[in-house]
């Protein structure tokens, strides 16, 4: 008997192979059940109504946490651009050689600024229309719990329409919308049915630089006093107007990357 089997051993080897390769066949497709289960239970069956208001919550909270970082951002950048701009304004008085390109500087610093606060009052009012379409949902689901049934609500369609064409929240706001569309209380987001009003003007209004530039200025003066005028700067001054240049210089490249990387 022995005989036999050290006989049959190799070939008993042989199968490992095909023996691994069945087990992790039939694994396989162990795993893809639950999966092809939820896809049948989603055709036949209608969706927890506690499932989906439960993912839609997590949604509307993870574009909330992510509006107050990127309002954080643009608060910083905000008072970072004031300062540069009393800074370039220091420098023309204590150099008047250089008054003519500081002034420039706070112009080039103003605009920056203005782009900032649009940025950051168009977040500030999504982040409003976000809590308003949370809710909205709450109440929809509320209102699906007791009368057995949901009604599509023009509200929020279009709360959810404009805040999916912020490019901060476009990802996680059409997942939420196709939830929405699930649970019946938005119908299919029609891509024109509001006009874009996230185009910014390139160039602001010198006007709007104006008020900017008067209202920073004036601020520190009010806070400083009037100063006397004061003599002629030293070298060592003009060295260090010169290395304060090239910081505003990095500082606004680095302003700039930021906002860009907040509108993409």
């Amino acid at each position: 008997m022995y005989q036999a089997t050290l006989y049959q051993l190799p070939s008993l080897i042989g199968t490992l192979p095909l023996i691994t390769l069945a087990a992790r066949l039939f694994w396989e497709h162990i795993a893809l059940l639950p999966p092809i289960m939820e896809s049948i239970r989603a055709v036949f069956f209608k969706p927890d109504p506690q499932v989906q208001v439960r993912k839609c919550n997590n949604l509307i909270r993870q574009n909330t946490r992510k509006l107050d970082r990127d309002i954080a951002t643009l608060k910083a950048v905000e008072n970072k651009t004031r300062n540069l701009i009393i800074a370039a304004n220091k420098r023309a008085q204590r150099n008047p050689s250089q008054a003519k390109q500081a002034a420039q500087e706070t112009r080039i610093f103003a605009r920056e600024l203005i782009r900032t606060r649009n940025t950051s009052r168009r977040l500030v009012t999504s982040k409003a229309q976000l809590q308003s379409v949370n809710m909205q949902v709450n109440e929809a689901f509320a209102v699906r719990k007791i009368e057995g049934s949901i009604k599509a609500s023009v509200g929020i369609m279009k709360d959810v329409n404009s805040l999916v064409r912020l490019p901060e929240l476009m990802g996680t706001m059409r997942e939420l919308s196709q939830e929405l569309v699930k649970a019946g209380i938005i119908e299919e987001m029609v891509g024109d049915m509001l006009p874009d009003q996230l185009e910014e003007e390139d160039e602001e209004a010198e006007e709007e630089v104006d008020k900017v530039l008067g209202e920073i200025l004036q601020d520190r003066m009010s806070k400083v006093g009037a100063t006397p005028n004061l003599p002629a700067a030293p070298v060592q001054e003009e060295v260090a107007a010169e290395e304060e240049d090239e910081d505003a210089e990095a500082m606004l490249n680095q302003m700039r990357g930021r906002l860009q990387a907040l509108k993409s």
